[in-house]
């Protein structure tokens, strides 16, 4: 009800001008929207899971969206700098990526480059040296991709269970149970793996067409050299998509990170982003310490000079969000009106 009220909301703010007039006010000016994404379909991943995949359709439609609009797009640094300054261009938008899919290389690039748009890629690193397809995205998408069938649990990870993989709740328990055991016992990537096997075998999904397509998989360290070449900013996002609790493995972490960022060619990685939008007061002074500049969260807002630079909101955009709102949020309206605690999605890492 609340979204249906919104929309209409959002549509009579455009048909009467109101739009418009908060697009080119002052308070606009003094603000920049971040956007968020984090992956463009290759197949159907945009069917699978919605509020992490848009279509290449629907990511086009946006850009489009900017350029009618008239958003002045920035790199996140200037933008940043800009915003601290009082001197950002009316209408601005920062376009960041997190996680560094592949498909960011062959789907999103080549439409940001046609339209000439800036984008910030927060790049986890250890998939990318590591070509495979990432553990705890894929074995829902098998999961899902199998769609009628029920699960014995049992071979995949000898723990007995059996799931109606055609409920979306049950899909849910059994993924949770699949990943909590690789994340109990340790796994490495190559158990992990022999996992994804047993359990497309399982399922009766083609895993073999996963890999070859390189659907789920992180960009490789070559692509990640043309794109740093090219002019892209690719940023801090931890090596293996967590951030832990204790300050020592924390610092680990950025410090992995970075050094398989200077491996492809980006040497002073500054900006950060909390893998699934997960932070804690303890990180503030720890990322202040490793030289980071700047962190973006995923709760929803526009960036003003009142937000702690390591606590910037973003706007994550999804399939479910209609052009009115998206509009809206361009605009500024929609930062004033109410909406629902955002959750993070559950991850276990890498």
């Amino acid at each position: 009800m609340l979204k249906t009220l919104k929309r209409i909301f959002l549509r009579i703010a455009i048909a009467t001008g109101v739009s418009s007039l908060v697009a080119n006010s002052g308070w606009r000016r003094d603000r920049v929207l971040i956007l968020a994404y984090h992956g463009i379909s290759q197949a159907d991943e945009h069917l699978w899971n919605p509020e992490l995949y848009l279509s290449p359709g629907r990511f086009r439609e946006r850009m489009e969206s900017l350029k009618r609009f008239g958003a002045h797009v920035l790199p996140l640094a200037e933008a940043l700098r800009r915003l601290a300054q009082g001197t950002l261009p009316a209408k601005a938008v920062v376009i960041t990526f997190d996680d560094g899919n592949v498909d960011f290389y062959r789907c999103a690039y080549p439409i940001l480059r046609e339209y000439g748009f800036p984008a910030t890629v927060y790049q986890t690193t250890f998939y990318s040296a590591d070509q495979r397809p990432v553990f705890d995205v894929v074995c829902p998408y098998i999961l899902w991709k199998a769609g009628k069938h029920n699960l014995e649990l049992a071979p995949v990870i000898g723990r007995n269970g059996r799931f109606d993989l055609a409920n979306e709740e049950s899909r849910r328990d059994a993924s949770r149970e699949i990943l909590h055991y690789a994340f109990e016992n340790r796994l490495s990537a190559e158990q992990k793996d022999e996992i994804v096997t047993r359990l497309a075998v399982a399922t009766g999904v083609d895993h073999e067409e996963i890999r070859k397509r390189r659907l789920l998989h992180l960009m490789n360290q070559q692509e990640l050299r043309e794109l740093v070449a090219a002019g892209v900013d690719v940023e801090l996002h931890t090596h293996r998509h967590r951030t832990p609790d204790d300050e020592a493995l924390f610092m680990r972490e950025l410090a992995d990170n970075r050094e398989a960022l200077h491996g492809i060619g980006q040497d002073s990685a500054t900006q950060f982003c909390y893998p699934c939008g997960v932070h804690r007061p303890s990180y503030l002074p720890w990322l202040r310490d490793a030289g980071v500049q700047s962190a973006t969260t995923c709760q929803p807002g526009m960036a003003s000079r009142r937000h702690d630079t390591f606590l910037l909101p973003r706007l994550v955009d999804t399939m479910a969000l209609s052009p009115e709102e998206f509009e809206g949020w361009l605009s500024g309206v929609s930062a004033f009106l109410p909406r629902r605690k955002t959750q993070s999605p559950e991850t276990l890492g890498y």
